[in-house]
């Protein structure tokens, strides 16, 4: 196949392209507008493979996704870009409502015309893989509860929000044009390449410079992990065997309260890295309570139950060995680091519109 994925340049976006160059014979085409998030050199390995190609372009900007369209004829279209930190969204709504709402909704429509322009088996076999997150439900209070596919949707924060939006409208495209269309919600994904103001590369990277590891509240918040590589695995899944028009939850299975990542990761570090900077004893003295921010979710955990009984997929790593190759990735690839803490990699990306 011929897939186009938006946000290929982000940190699920680049797994998941190098997973489909590494593992699979498809060709790529991936458009990403490099905002701060997009860092092509999480594509260094796969980037002179000649099925892949890069075209930096806005998906608000339907001109330009028209012309990729019709110049690259891709047989499925997987759609990640977003911006995607709470925090930044309660700071500015902004770039998430133009970026999560309207930027799909130009896309759509870009993709709806390519779509009924395709022949007749083409037009049959076409999927537009829309890529969520379980943020939309809101949260969960019970211990045992847990989202399904059939969860209302409750979002708190002006990023699930947004998504929220965009997932309706992925399904009113559906419903109203015929467009054949994919959901994934996803739980909290984790591994390399991952920016690092998200918790588990934020605390990595704090600790190993002797920084605070700022904590929100008590640290009890609940979140469900998913190691990024499984999850590139579980998109293909459902691209490639789904029945267009379903939804599907993908989970990690490793719930776990905020303060114990942060509290494996300290452990983590004391034996991978020993050596720690000047006047720190214990990684785990760095830890540092701070207020919490508004509306912050309780607990997140998914029931995956129906992508395994469906699609066979599970993911592969538990917490333990997902986290273990994350803190190792971080300690093996400190260049990636440095350039992002430099700012560097966007330097590296200006001008850069088409590498074949």
């Amino acid at each position: 196949m011929n897939i186009l994925i938006t946000g290929g340049a982000g940190f699920i976006g680049s797994a998941l392209i190098r997973y489909l160059i590494n593992e699979t014979e498809h060709c790529i085409l991936n458009i990403d507008k490099l905002t701060y998030a997009g860092n092509l050199e999480s594509l260094a390995s796969v980037s002179a493979n000649p099925r892949y190609r890069f075209a930096r372009a806005d998906i608000g900007d339907r001109a330009a996704v028209e012309k990729w369209l019709n110049d690259f004829q891709p047989d499925a279209v997987m759609h990640l870009a977003a911006e995607s930190h709470v925090d930044r969204s309660i700071s500015g709504p902004a770039a998430f409502i133009e970026t999560n709402i309207v930027g799909t909704y130009q896309l759509l429509e870009a993709v709806r015309a390519y779509w009924q322009g395709l022949l007749e088996n083409r037009r049959h076999d076409f999927r537009f893989h829309h890529i969520s997150t379980d943020e939309v439900y809101g949260d969960l209070h019970g211990s045992d509860d847990l989202f399904t596919e059939t969860t209302p949707y409750a979002p708190s924060s002006p990023y699930s929000a947004s998504k929220a939006s965009s997932d309706h409208l992925v399904r009113a495209w559906h419903r109203t044009y015929g467009l054949p269309i994919l959901i994934t919600n996803c739980s909290n994904n984790y591994g390399p390449c991952h920016f690092p103001e998200k918790l588990i590369p934020l605390i990595i990277l704090n600790a190993l410079a002797g920084k605070p590891l700022p904590i929100y509240g008590s640290g009890e918040q609940v979140r469900d992990w998913l190691y990024v590589e499984d999850h590139a695995r579980a998109l293909y899944c459902v691209l490639t065997q789904a029945q267009a028009g379903e939804t599907y939850n993908i989970g990690g299975h490793n719930e776990q309260k905020n303060i114990e990542v942060v509290q494996a990761v300290c452990a983590l570090l004391e034996e991978l890295a020993p050596e720690k900077p000047q006047g720190v004893a214990r990684y785990a003295d760095l830890i540092t309570h701070v207020a919490d921010r508004p509306g912050h979710d309780v607990r997140y955990a998914i029931d995956a139950a129906k992508i395994q009984r469906d699609l066979g997929w599970t993911p592969q790593e538990s917490f333990e060995s997902g986290l273990r190759k994350t803190v190792q990735w971080y300690l093996d690839n400190q260049t990636w680091v440095a350039h992002v803490k430099s700012g560097e990699y966007r330097q590296c990306q200006n001008g850069n519109t088409v590498a074949e």
